[in-house]
């Protein structure tokens, strides 16, 4: 296995909950981020799925109306095939990326950044309440 795919791998194992940020491409999911969840989910090492049971939550955002919500609805059947415990609690779809932004890449919009601290408290919680 690669040495980048061994690293992502030990992280997914070792994180108490992960949020997916993913961007969208022509109304579906980047194929680079697929691949890497591909590669991390394969099971030719043998080694156990890092998937299976955790909470994951899904984000994203573009410079479109609807804020990566095709992105997000694909990525739905392939973490139920891996047996993630995909949060259902929200979604956090920022759309119109290029007024949320800066040139630097800093969120300087502040609804967004409320909406984003709510979010990833509300999924804090819930990957807490997982765990006990």
């Amino acid at each position: 296995m690669p040495e980048p795919v061994s690293v992502l791998k030990e992280q997914v194992a070792a994180a108490d909950g992960v949020i997916l940020f993913t961007p969208e491409y022509n109304n579906s999911m980047p194929g680079v981020l697929k691949n890497a969840i591909d590669w991390v989910s394969s099971s030719m090492t043998g080694a156990p799925n890092v998937f299976a049971g955790r909470p994951f939550a899904l984000a994203g955002t573009s410079p479109g109306n609807f804020g990566t919500i095709l992105s997000q609805n694909a990525w739905l059947p392939v973490f139920h095939t891996l047996g993630a415990d995909l949060w259902s609690g929200k979604r956090l779809m920022l759309p119109k990326a290029n007024a949320l932004f800066d040139k630097d890449g800093a969120l300087i919009d502040e609804e967004a950044r409320k909406r984003l601290a709510a979010f990833v408290e509300a999924f804090a919680d819930y990957c807490k309440s997982a765990a006990s």
